[in-house]
């Protein structure tokens, strides 16, 4: 093997060359040197003339040796899994067409691989040894040349690449590890056609949670450590797990074995069902596994899985495939509910979509080392246990509606997203928002008892608003190539913004005119991609012309942000007008300009105290400001249910006439609408857009609030308020208004009632939570009785209070209750209640403790990586370890870069989740002095942005607000 030097640029391209080779070096190079004396010295005298040939003859041989020490040199800064073995023809430096292509380096102008390359069929073979935690593989892969190649290029990262060849014959290879790429480079240009490409590898398991990896975990029984082989490959993880065309448009067929161990209840999984089996030959305790071959699918849908995991008997969907469940031993009880909501979230979508789930099986397996919570590999879902397993009794509601939710979020994927796909990821929010939507349309089917729909506000679009209100945040459509810009928009925006904008489209188009238009999108692309417009054509179809759907869209998915909409009533004339809201309106937003000028197209929506009949009109983007008339009422109510995704101003009048309305008469307005009236109020305060004492007014009704959702929404802006007021004046003020709301409360929450339903039992976590937090006399002396009762006795409370308990009891208690709740929770065995007790360590007030705790987080023994982020985070909002983090990651950076690389987007996320309640300038100047020392921010760039605009506004609100709130306070408690 020799590297290439790059000459301007501080990397290298390795590749291999035969020692054997140099002699032909030399007698080549040697031949045309004497070539050259006898064409420039015909007239040399014999002396002269050998003595130049002699100085010639050095040349080829000085160059040689050069080249040897420097590939030395070289092949010491190369990374052991990006060196490549001999896989070249001897004189591979010397062929002209090579060194041509070589010193041209085309594979460097672009992250994209070629659209003119295409596979058609993968052969996989792999052997992961769990107990060596490495693994071996071959792929053969079937490709089409379009059109004449000079080079191939496929994916390939952290992988030693063991023999290539193409059409049987071996090939020059070498990894180009900046753009992750194996670049194949023939002896002469490849024709046109068909082709077979064949390549051996090996890899590790090892330090990772993504691409082919291992998992481990601790049997209940025996205590003994269990490894399994699991895989990870969304977005751009497949390249870790074996050479490949890794984009989401160069679909193929798989044709996949895997080599488990014989014996120990062990199997292996894959997308496709298993054909056959064959025990090694020779015997080596070893049996490969076949699987039937795939549809075409894109690489990060493939999934490969080795485990000794139990299963579930088998359900049957309408269609007629079996549905089978798996989870480490012990744990396979707690996949039937999953089981349950998957068998009628399966049989929904395939009536909805009008399509048939086109694969022979589909499988669940709760995965204990899981770096997201579900991975839709078709046929083989993966999920992170905390979000699939529930067992009653221990799992408490709020448990129950992760489960429920991901679940249906993840069979919603085997249409969108694995069926049809999109093109590029920077449309991935086809896949993600649309799941993210039809989620909630399966769970009204699963459980009609949730008000799933009011719900969605509270886990979809009001959430995803508080980002898309900041400069810093993006269009849903935007522009990736990198693999870091590409994991970085795995972000609320595809997801939340995406659920919430096709929501409204539905609300805009209707059920069934929406509907018609998805399964025709659906039938039209299955297995193939698609882009956005794609979509806008197929419901613009079913609409029959009625609507221009791309022209409404493009406003919400090509720009950042939403509008507010100002609405004045002046007797029987309602005007209204459009502008960007943001966080901070002062703002200079000119850097960032929109080619629609910053307007949408907004259907409005509204009811009135006359009757509950819902109008609708459209404000458009090409009018500043329209006026309609309306009857003479009372109040009006727009923005029905908040469907729309946009932020509605009243006049003073009117809000003030609606929060008299929800004093007198609750049930007046929907739970939806009452949320929406919170969430609008306290976003437009914080803005500066309307008093705070009027968002602060539309709380005084909640002693009357009974449904979950509106009391969810309070209490997020109550808590948002706290944090900005902490250790201010106002701050001892803010918690006796809180906890003078709580204490007109007539129920009973402490009473473990065995008679609340869903929504009831999700109120009361609310509540209790609550009464903790703004520290109700009462509610302490309770908690910390129920916490010792537990710590001492072992009497766990009920599973919905059960966090609370742990936390706020923890809060109180001293170093030795920490030291108990730390020897149970390393005990724990169920994940969901083992996440409750990590959590709780974190509220211990003793810097000392929260210190050890930073250092026993990072032992994976104790933590695992998945979990990582999770506990740095808690401590962080800590009060007390606010400051203890953000010296640990100053401290500590490299160490979480080496650990986790800048291309891990949960890593992206720390530094807003860190600094999010930061509000003092000395703050802001210590974030930008860090991101000065350490410029590089990978998957964390938009995230750093967001911090640093988070934190100005975080300022700039003391400034606006805190005179104001604190005189309402005053005055109201």
């Amino acid at each position: 093997m020799c590297t290439l030097p790059y000459a301007d640029k501080d990397r290298t391209e390795s590749c291999s060359t035969p020692i054997t080779s140099y002699k032909t070096i030399y007698l080549k190079v040697l031949h045309r040197l004497r070539l050259i004396a006898n064409f420039i010295g015909p007239n040399m005298i014999p002396i002269m003339k050998w003595m130049f040939l002699l100085v010639l003859a050095a040349v080829p041989i000085v160059t040689i040796i050069t080249i040897m020490i420097n590939q030395t040199m070289e092949l010491e800064r190369i990374p052991e899994n990006e060196k490549l073995t001999d896989i070249t023809s001897a004189g591979y430096l010397m062929t002209h067409y090579n060194s041509t292509i070589m010193a041209a380096k085309p594979w460097e102008s672009t992250h994209r691989l070629s659209q003119y390359i295409r596979p058609q069929q993968y052969f996989i073979n792999l052997f992961p040894n769990l107990e060596q935690g490495s693994f071996v593989g071959s792929v053969d892969i079937s490709i089409v040349l379009d059109t004449p190649q000079s080079y191939i290029k496929l994916h390939s990262k952290g992988l030693n690449i063991k023999e290539t060849k193409l059409n049987s014959s071996s090939v020059t290879a070498f990894s180009y590890p900046e753009h992750e790429f194996l670049v194949i480079v023939p002896n002469e240009e490849l024709n046109a056609g068909e082709y077979k490409l064949h390549l051996s590898f090996e890899g590790s398991l090892l330090n990772k949670i993504v691409g082919f990896y291992r998992s481990v975990y601790t049997d209940s029984k025996s205590h003994e450590q269990h490894y399994i082989a699991t895989s990870k490959f969304e977005p751009t993880y497949a390249r870790l797990a074996f050479p490949c065309f890794d984009e989401p448009q160069l679909k193929s067929k798989f044709k996949i074995s895997l080599t488990r161990p014989s014996g120990n209840n062990y199997i292996a999984l894959s997308n496709m069902n298993q054909e056959s089996e064959e025990l090694n030959v020779p015997s080596n305790g070893l049996t490969t596994v076949h699987f039937a071959n795939t549809v075409p699918m894109s690489t990060y849908l493939a999934c490969f899985i080795v485990c000794d995991f139990q299963s579930l008997e088998s359900v049957k969907a309408d269609q007629g495939f079996p549905l089978t469940v798996y989870a480490r031993n012990g744990q396979s009880e707690n996949m039937k509910y999953a089981q349950q909501v998957g068998l009628k979230a399966i049989n929904f979508y395939v009536n909805y979509f009008g399509i048939q789930y086109p694969l022979p099986k589909l499988d669940l397996i709760a995965i204990p080392d899981f770096v997201s919570g579900a991975m839709e590999h078709w046929g083989l879902i993966t999920f992170r246990e905390t979000s699939v397993l529930f067992k009653e009794g221990v799992s408490s509601s709020t448990n129950q509606e992760q489960v429920a939710l991901t679940v249906a979020h993840e069979l919603a994927h085997m249409w969108f997203g694995n069926l049809a796909t999109m093109k590029w990821w920077n449309d991935l929010w086809l896949n993600e928002g649309f799941a993210s939507y039809m989620e909630f349309k399966a769970l009204e089917v699963v459980h009609p008892d949730w008000d799933v729909d009011t719900l969605f506000l509270i886990h979809s679009l009001q959430s995803v608003q508080y980002l898309d209100n900041k400069l810093s945040s993006h269009a849903i459509v935007q522009d990736v190539s990198h693999p870091d810009q590409i994991t970085e928009i795995f972000d609320v925006i595809s997801y939340n913004k995406g659920s919430s904008v096709i929501r409204m489209l539905e609300g805009m188009l209707g059920e069934e005119v929406f509907r018609i238009g998805v399964s025709a999108y659906l039938k039209r692309f299955a297995f193939n991609n698609a882009e956005t417009d794609d979509l806008w054509a197929e419901l613009q179809t079913a609409t029959q012309n009625t609507v221009d759907v791309k022209k409404l869209m493009d406003t919400w998915t090509r720009q950042a942000g939403f509008p507010v909409v100002s609405a004045i009533r002046n007797g029987t004339k309602l005007n209204l007008k459009q502008q960007r809201f943001l966080s901070n309106p002062s703002v200079d937003s000119s850097a960032n300009p929109s080619p629609y000028n910053y307007k949408w197209e907004i259907p409005i929506t509204y009811i009135t105290s006359n009757n509950n009949t819902v109008h609708k009109f459209w404000l458009t983007k090409d009018v500043d400001s329209i006026t309609i008339d309306i009857p003479d009422v009372e109040w009006i109510k727009l923005n029905h249910r908040q469907v729309g995704y946009y932020i509605i101003n009243y006049s003073e009048n009117d809000w003030n006439l609606l929060n008299k309305l929800l004093e007198k008469n609750v049930d007046a307005l929907s739970a939806a609408d009452r949320s929406n009236l919170i969430h609008d109020a306290f976003s437009l305060a914080n803005a500066n857009y309307l008093p705070y004492g009027i968002a602060l007014n539309m709380t005084k009704y909640l002693s009357l609030e009974h449904h979950y959702v509106p009391w969810d929404v309070a209490a997020t802006n109550l808590n948002a308020l706290r944090n900005n007021l902490y250790q201010r004046p106002a701050h001892q003020n803010l918690e006796k208004y809180v906890q003078n709301l709580l204490g007109n409360l007539k129920e009973n929450f402490w009473n473990d009632s065995n008679n609340r339903n869903f929504l009831q039992r999700r109120l009361r976590g609310v509540i209790l939570n609550m009464g903790c937090l703004y520290g109700l006399p009462n509610y302490q002396t309770t908690v910390y009785e129920l916490f010792k009762r537990f710590l001492v006795d072992k009497i766990q409370p009920n599973p919905d209070i059960r966090y609370t308990v742990y936390y706020y009891g923890m809060s109180q208690g001293n170093a030795s209750e920490w030291d108990k709740l730390w020897e149970l929770f390393l005990s724990e065995q169920e994940p969901q209640e083992k996440i409750k007790l990590m959590v709780a360590l974190t509220a211990i007030k003793e810097t000392e403790i929260l210190t050890r705790l930073l250092q026993y987080a990072k032992n994976e023994s104790y933590v695992r990586s998945q979990d990582y982020f999770i506990i740095i985070s808690q401590i962080s909002r800590n009060p007390v370890g606010t400051q203890l983090v953000w010296d640990f990651l100053r401290d500590e950076w490299q160490y979480l870069v080496d650990r986790f690389s800048l291309n891990d987007r949960a890593f992206g996320r720390l530094i807003p989740s860190v600094c999010s309640n930061f509000n003092t300038n000395e703050r802001l100047e210590e974030m930008k002095v860090f991101f000065d020392k350490y410029p590089e921010a990978g998957a964390g760039k938009a995230g750093r942005k967001t911090a640093l605009e988070v934190v100005s506004n975080n300022i700039k609100w003391l400034e606006n607000h805190e005179a104001a709130i604190s005189n309402w306070l005053i005055n109201s408690i």
